[in-house]
């Protein structure tokens, strides 16, 4: 087919590539403009315009699809279908009416459940067992267009949103090609109106770690927000991001550490296994043990 890919971050990077690696021809990919980024703040252009151009490809960032040229350099495009997948702005009507074929979103959730911003981290701070991507027949409302393949798949119990979008970026590749396989055959049903939730974007605020919680709200918290924007405490008037946990037996005061990086919580503990000091890059548990006096009786979160 001749397909419009739409997409920005390191999540869209494997569709594209599943979809050149299938055959189809790719007649123009769309992303977000390059943004200042690094010390420098020079300008960085996104994981797919990389790719893309890498790959020798007709590359678009226009700011917005609001314009009647934007959306009739768009249509002269004459796609059959446009993939779209973390792309960053919202498509107008002209827009998802333009391609013979329609819109197709890959979102990773199983709608109704989780749609909008950041299904992946919002799934692990509930603590849902499953997750999974769904191509979506897209129209106006936000993620509510009719499905037309599911994959599903466990979320483990020291899974974190890094290694689940890892997971799910590469099980959307496999699905949207299998859909435009079976396009002709696929039936679009619609959400159910029971079971929808909404992953409202992430916010730095909810970063923060409060230990009077319950170790398994803590812990699903340092899993869902790693590695951004991180779970965080204090340590000796210092940031300290929590990367990666799993609960473990323990009682003491909430914040405490109880040996190691073993912490306890409202209720029960927490075992920390990566960690990022203020200024510092990422290490193991171990590794930063080795490096910083932690005695047992220290509460964490106090400064």
């Amino acid at each position: 087919m001749r397909i419009t890919f739409m997409g920005s971050p390191d999540f869209s990077v494997p569709v594209l590539d599943a979809l050149v690696g299938a055959g189809h021809e790719i007649a123009a990919v769309y992303c977000q403009p390059p943004r200042p980024a690094g010390r420098g703040k020079q300008e960085r252009p996104t994981p797919v315009q990389a790719r893309a151009e890498a790959l020798g490809l007709a590359v678009r960032h226009p700011a917005s699809l609001k314009t009647a040229e934007a959306q009739a350099a768009f249509a002269a495009l004459e796609a059959d279908v446009a993939v779209v997948v973390a792309y960053g702005l919202i498509l107008p009507q002209a827009v998802l009416d333009a391609p013979a074929r329609g819109c197709l979103n890959i979102h990773a959730s199983l709608l109704p459940r989780w749609r909008g911003a950041a299904p992946i981290h919002r799934a692990i701070m509930a603590g849902d067992e499953k997750t999974g991507v769904c191509i979506m027949a897209m129209e106006a409302g936000l993620d509510t267009g009719p499905v037309l393949l599911c994959r599903e798949t466990d979320i483990g119990p020291e899974e974190t949103t890094a290694r689940l979008h890892d997971r799910l970026s590469a099980m959307g590749a496999e699905a949207i090609v299998a859909a435009l396989a079976r396009l002709d055959e696929l039936v679009p049903v619609p959400q159910p109106e029971k079971g929808v939730t909404y992953a409202a974007k992430i916010d730095k605020a909810e970063a923060r770690i409060d230990w009077t919680r319950p170790a398994l709200e803590v812990d699903r918290q340092i899993r869902g927000l790693s590695p951004f924007p991180g779970a965080w405490t204090t340590l000796n008037g210092k940031r300290l991001k929590l990367l990666a946990s799993r609960v473990v037996a323990g009682e003491g005061r909430p914040g405490e550490v109880l040996h190691g990086l073993t912490l306890a919580c409202g209720g029960g503990a927490v075992q920390v296994d990566e960690v990022q000091v203020e200024g510092r890059g990422r290490q193991d548990a171990q590794s930063f043990l080795r490096g910083t006096t932690l005695p047992q009786g220290t509460i964490l979160g106090e400064t």
